[in-house]
């Protein structure tokens, strides 16, 4: 930046304080001490109400000569601290600056150079429907070329286009409308959104389109949970709002740094078979009213447009959502379209969350809901909700990662819901919910789950004698393995995360697979084996569910199948993870696949992998990942090969122990058999 350019920019005493990365009292004090030195602080040239303005040039030649402050690099900051055109600049033509900004991505140069007509033809070229940045450029009028040249030096000085954009949004909330400040959640309620979205698409043969007409901050939490890699289109909606034009303009500067992902402006250009999931916050800047009415109606809203391929993750209230609603006329028509809505089977989840989430009301709880298909098949009094109650919880990084697992087990169907173990919800008739005048989330009785019919006694007597004849085969041999001691420099650990962006690892959701081609073992059928939840905690042996190879060809044209060395592993109530020594094996969702690159490994090896995200604690993607020397690689991947192979064979004996034990205590009780001297045979009863 020069001089001359820095000659246009006006500083407070504040903003210099920011810039020098020095306390406000420090500016303060430099001013009254160098009152009559050899070089004086400069005098301000002018005041915004009470602020003092001083020029951006003569504070940076000030902080240079003295020696003053932190940041050797003030002259070239100082864009990103200081404000053109006086001190209300940003606050009056915020709207300009953040269009000039995404201009100047679409355009991919700077600003500068062209004239005003210039720009103005850029903008319509670029938005030719009005959507996101025409108007508010050429609403500038005689300011555009000065704005257009400090958007260029603020970008400068960012060193990023989006770091430009979020100084200004920043700025912009300080001294902002107060539904910026009423509406903004915590980090965490905004990660716990964008999480659950995500992982409701996991699995999903198509690219994923999550739209939020309400504003970014969730879509830019989505693009930074998917990565670099992660195919998806994020979609600000249709609102023609205000703030529906900032996000549209926010989402297309952090859209421009990622190839994987694709911003647009409406959500008629999804796909109709893209899985969608829609993300909306009540009350919102987009949408500002709390009243109960309003806020239940845009959700019915919601959950009528929704097509089978969609979802909505939805935060709001408690008070609206979750909780009593006190009885008043008002309210009776608040709960009768709550009721609506419960009834059209939409509604999968409910989870009334910590207070907090809303900083400018912390004693405010807010509940969350989860909208999906209504399972068509299954009759009305049969329909069920998940619900959860998080009150006094706080939302930790483990907590939110088994929350959102809960969430996703709810969009399954009923056979899957039922086999999946739920750290926090319960899932409960939604008659239930209906017929209940108190808290939805409050507790109710569990929905029943029907045990497995008992054998026929010739059966427990033909299975219990072939268990004794398995079990009384020979053990196998010891393990021969050879240890040497070392003094080997240990290497610094990585995250998952870290070695997903750096390209070490990739990741990838499993499928979500129909129930009817899940089936067992088929001699001379050509399968595929399964890998699932229950496959790698040990609840199911490996091999035991298949898919056809046909089926899955026909069925799942985008599927792929594991390669040896995968990672395959499972986050919530069963977290575990297992390697796939072999490969070729269908991964079912919500198991999910690390893949350590061949040609960039960065020191992981798969199992050592697999051993951290089984201890982890907490968010997998946060999990630390231990690193090693390659030398040492190999032999420590023959060693723990052995162990794995005796720990499998272990396991099916130890199964096996638990299997005959039922079988003599079931066989003996109902007469099937009698249990003769131990070591001699059984024989049938007569």
């Amino acid at each position: 930046m020069t001089k001359q350019q820095r000659q246009q920019l006006q500083i407070t005493l504040s903003q210099i304080a920011n810039l020098a990365q020095v306390q406000r009292p420090v500016v303060s004090m430099w001013r009254s001490r160098s009152k009559n030195s050899a070089d004086p602080f400069p005098v301000s040239i002018g005041t915004s109400g009470r602020q003092e303005l001083f020029n951006a040039a003569e504070i940076t030649d000030w902080l240079t000569a003295t020696g003053r402050g932190n940041n050797p690099h003030a002259a070239e900051d100082a864009a990103a601290f200081a404000s053109p055109l006086g001190q209300d600049s940003k606050d009056t033509h915020f709207a300009g600056l953040t269009a000039l900004i995404a201009l100047r991505c679409l355009m991919d140069m700077p600003l500068g150079g062209h004239n005003a007509e210039d720009l103005v033809d850029f903008a319509d070229e670029y938005d030719p429907d009005n959507e996101f940045l025409f108007v508010e450029i050429e609403n500038l009028g005689p300011n555009l070329l000065p704005l257009a040249t400090y958007a260029d030096l603020l970008t400068d000085a960012s060193y990023t286009a989006a770091a430009a954009f979020e100084q200004l949004l920043g700025d912009r909330f300080r001294a902002g409308p107060a539904v910026q400040a009423t509406t903004m959640l915590t980090a965490e309620a905004i990660e716990l959104l964008a999480a659950t979205a995500v992982e409701l698409t996991a699995g999903s043969e198509q690219e994923p389109v999550f739209t939020d007409d309400g504003g970014s901050d969730f879509l830019l939490a989505v693009a930074d949970i998917l990565g670099e890699a992660a195919p998806a289109t994020l979609c600000v909606g249709t609102l023609a709002s205000e703030s529906a034009r900032l996000a549209r303009r926010r989402m297309l500067v952090h859209g421009q740094t990622k190839e994987n992902l694709h911003v647009t402006n409406q959500a008629g250009t999804v796909r109709e078979q893209q899985v969608k999931v829609r993300l909306a916050q009540f009350p919102s800047p987009s949408f500002p009213t709390s009243d109960a009415v309003e806020v239940l109606t845009a959700i019915d809203n919601i959950s009528l447009e929704m097509t089978h391929q969609e979802c909505a993750v939805v935060l709001a209230p408690a008070p609206i959502l979750s909780d009593s609603l006190l009885r008043t006329t008002q309210n009776r028509e608040a709960e009768a379209i709550r009721s609506d809505i419960l009834r059209s089977d939409r509604v999968r989840a409910i989870v009334r969350l910590p207070q907090g989430m809303l900083p400018s009301s912390p004693r405010q709880a807010q509940a969350l809901w989860v909208l999906g298909p209504a399972h068509a098949d299954v009759s009305i009094a049969d329909r069920w909700t998940m619900v959860a109650d998080l009150s006094g919880q706080e939302m930790t990084a483990s907590i939110r990662a088994d929350l959102v697992g809960d969430l996703a087990a709810s969009m399954g169907n009923r056979d899957y819901v039922w086999a999946h173990s739920f750290r926090f919800a319960q899932i409960v008739r939604t008659r239930s919910l209906l017929a209940n005048q108190g808290s939805l989330t409050a507790k109710l009785p569990a929905q029943e789950k029907t045990g497995r019919p008992a054998q026929a006694p010739t059966a427990q007597l033909i299975d219990a004698e072939n268990l004794l004849e398995s079990l009384s085969q020979s053990p196998s041999a010891p393990l021969s393995i050879t240890l040497s001691a070392e003094n080997r420099t240990e290497l610094s650990p990585t995250t998952v995360d870290a070695a997903i962006k750096s390209g070490a690892v990739k990741y990838l959701p499993g499928h979500r697979l129909a129930d009817d081609h899940v089936e067992a073992e088929l001699s001379g059928r050509a399968q595929l084996p399964i890998i699932g939840v229950e496959e790698i905690s040990g609840e199911l042996p490996c091999e035991s569910r298949k898919i056809s190879q046909l089926v899955f060809a026909n069925a799942y044209p985008q599927g792929r199948l594991s390669e040896p060395g995968d990672v395959i592993f499972a986050t919530g109530a069963h977290a575990g993870a297992m390697v796939d020594e072999v490969g070729a094996a269908v991964v079912l969702y919500p198991a999910r696949i690390l893949r350590i690159s061949a040609k960039n490994a960065n020191g992981l090896l798969p199992e050592v992998l697999a051993r951290d995200l089984s201890d982890r604690t907490g968010d997998w993607r946060q999990c630390t990942a231990r690193r090693m020397h390659d030398g040492a690689k190999p032999a420590l991947s023959a060693a723990l090969a052995a162990v794995a192979a005796e720990r499998r064979r272990l396991a099916v004996r130890l199964q096996q122990l638990d299997e005959l034990s039922g079988l003599l205590v079931d066989g003996a009780v109902h007469g099937s058999f009698s249990v003769l001297n131990f070591g001699m045979t059984t024989e049938g009863t007569s």
